[in-house]
This record gives structure tokens, sequence and C-alpha cells, in this order.
């Protein structure tokens, strides 16, 4: 901490940042969170968090590059009457501060160690009332819609946060549970067991989705990606074969042809059982659709803002395709199963999350102390997964 009631965060600066015109963070001495139940009631259900490490996640780099999330952090910023946004929602970190509720309540203490849903949800409308916490109607995001964990301190509703075991599971894989949730979510959508899965987008979350498919049994994986890079790490995870997308369709929206040749032909001319897409492409649904067998399941989890065209969508009705479009996580189902699956050493996965998507923390893992945006960019463009330590 820098001074007495400040610490040290990440943040986007809307008074001396200008959205279209800037990109990147700025590290800034910013009043450090406090419970006042005093002043804010509702703090009493609040915990403060001292971050130990925070992920850096595909929105933070869209944030930083200013290509997501625009309205909903000016819009934000508007309402508090803040021109600053702490960023980050992936984190592990520890307990040191619980009001007066929270402690009743929770089951939390001082201490414990703890990772964080990031969907804030409101427990009021239709969704929340019915248990579909991951669709709340009025939900808010942390380091979005509410200042977030690329700080050494963070305040959050306590019932958000999640006791890790870290003699169990490592930090460094700790601080991205709620992503590795992400990928599970989306393969336990549907039943992975003897079955082909492949997964559209070897980025972080597709990465993590041949781990967890492997896991819940699938017969043969294959990965479609266009990073050499990710393909290699796609291969050291388990994938069977892992294929370049290769040259581009007729049209920016179109199917690969190579794609889905290459997942046809390993497949026997047949298609995959499970077509899970992560990238989020116009390109790359329309490979998974058309990479699926008749009767299978597209998963759809990769996300761009704006319309999408269909290739052949009379082919999505006559091949009878099942599609299912997966947001976050299920609160908190798909955190018991992520525990299970990191906990659980002889799977492998845990060890290879550090060793191969985070190349042992060494070249992964930034100060936070020493942020530097330049070399922060290099490194955004140079490995798939960052880790902050605070």
């Amino acid at each position: 901490m820098s001074r007495d009631g400040t610490m040290l965060a990440l943040v986007y600066d809307a008074a001396r940042d200008a959205w279209d015109t800037s990109k990147g963070f700025r590290k800034a001495e910013v009043p450090r969170p406090r419970i006042d139940e005093a002043a804010n009631p509702e703090d009493s259900t609040c915990a403060i968090v001292k971050t130990s490490y925070a992920g850096v996640c595909g929105s933070d780099r869209g944030i930083w590059f200013r290509t997501s999330f625009k309205g909903m952090i000016l819009d934000s910023l508007a309402a508090e009457k803040k021109t600053c946004r702490v960023i980050g929602h992936e984190m592990v970190g520890e307990v040191v501060e619980l009001g007066r509720v929270a402690r009743a309540r929770t089951g939390l203490r001082v201490g414990e160690t703890v990772a964080a849903e990031s969907h804030i949800v409101c427990g009021r409308c239709t969704q929340c009332r019915l248990g579909e916490f991951h669709v709340c109607s009025d939900n808010l995001i942390l380091g979005i819609s509410i200042d977030g964990c690329f700080a050494q301190y963070v305040k959050v509703p306590a019932r958000v946060l999640w006791p890790t075991d870290e003699s169990k599971i490592r930090l460094e894989v700790a601080a991205i549970q709620e992503p590795f949730g992400n990928a599970v979510h989306a393969c336990t959508r549907v039943d992975m067991r003897g079955r082909s899965v492949a997964v559209f987008g070897c980025g972080p979350i597709g990465l993590f989705t041949i781990l967890i498919a492997r896991a819940l049994g699938a017969a043969r994986v294959l990965g479609v990606e266009p990073n050499p890079r990710n393909r290699a790490m796609a291969k050291a995870l388990g994938a069977d074969e892992v294929f370049d997308p290769g040259a581009p369709g007729p049209t920016p929206w179109a199917a690969n042809p190579t794609a889905v040749q290459a997942v046809l032909e390993a497949t026997g001319g047949v298609g995959v059982d499970v077509a899970v897409e992560m990238a989020g492409h116009n390109s790359s649904v329309n490979n998974a659709i058309r990479a699926a067998r008749r009767g299978g399941d597209v998963v759809l989890f990769g996300l761009k803002s704006g319309d999408f065209t269909i290739q052949g969508f009379d082919r999505v009705i006559v091949n009878g395709l099942t599609l299912h479009a997966v947001i976050g996580r299920q609160v908190f189902r798909t955190w018991y199963v992520t525990r299970s699956l990191l906990e659980d050493r002889a799977n492998g996965i845990q060890a290879k999350i550090f060793d191969v998507i985070l190349a042992g923390a060494k070249e992964t893992v930034v100060p936070a102390a020493s942020f530097d945006p330049a070399a922060f960019e290099r490194k955004l463009t140079e490995h798939p997964k960052l880790l902050l330590k605070f």
C-alpha cells in the first residue's frame, strides 16, 4: 500500500484517457476499500480480500485495446460519479475483513484463502428466483461495472467468495478458477463420455476445454487454432490432432473449408459428436456447425458483439443439430466441479495448467508493483494467459 488509506491498482481512467483514442491501463494510487456499516448498511454483507494473484482475461484484453465493454464501464462510472475503474475479475487472495452479516452467515473467516465469482447477481429477478443465477438480468461484473481485483485489495459481497484450499490447488492456478469454470460449464452442457469433441479456438478457455473434455471421458479431442504456439499447447495438453483453420472462406463470415474438411477426415467423414466454439468469430461459428455430425451438439461460448450470418441455415434444421449457448458459470454448481477437477492430481489438469498454459509461472507472472505498459502489452501478445502478482 502506498500510503495510509490508499493502495496500488491498475485502472482505466476516463478523465485522462478518452476511450476511443487510448489503450492500456494506468498504475495508480487509489483509495483502499473500506467496510463502513454506519454509512452503508449493505457493507455488513461484504468482505475485503487482499489480492495474491489476479488472472488477465480475454475481457481484460478487450478493455486494454478498447474493443469491449465501453458502454458498461462508462455508464457504471457515470452512475457512481467516478472516473476511474479498477479492472480485473479473476483472483485468489486472503480475507482480511468481514462485515457483521458476512461473519454470521457465510462461514468465512479472516485469513481464509478465497477465489471469487465475478458475476454479482441481484437475487431479485425471475432468473435468480429460479436459481438460474448465471443469467441474472441485473448482474454486476467485477472489474467492469464495479471495481475489480487488479489491486492490492478488493471489496465484494461475501456471498460470491469461494473458499480454496491452497494445499490442494496452488495459488497461481487457484487465481484462474473463474475462467476455468467457463470451460467446465461449456463441457458439462452435454455428455462427453465416449464422444468425439472438436474445440474451435484454442485460446485460454479452449485450452482448458481440451483438458476438461479429456477428464470427462471424451474419446477423441480435436482442436482448430490459427496460432502455432497455441496449437502446440493444445497438443501438449492432450488433443489428438490440432488443425490450422487455413484460408478463409468466400466471405469473412463463411466457414474455413480447410478446417471443416480436416475435422471431417479425422472422423471418417461423419463429423464430431460435439463441436465447442470458443473463438467467437463468425467464421468459427460456421466451422463448428458444419463440422458437427448429424444429430450432434454445438456448444457456443465464444463471444463477439454484432450480427452473425449462419451459413446454410437450413442444414442446422435438416441435420438435427442442437445449439447450446453458454455464459459464465452456474453458481455455484460449476465451482464444485471445478474444485473436483483441480484438486484431483491424478488427472494431471492442475500440473498441465501450471507447466503448459502458465509456462511454469516464469514469463507469465507480472509483478504489479513494477507494471510497465509496453512490457505488459508484449506479454499479452506472447502468452495466452498472464497473472498479476500483488
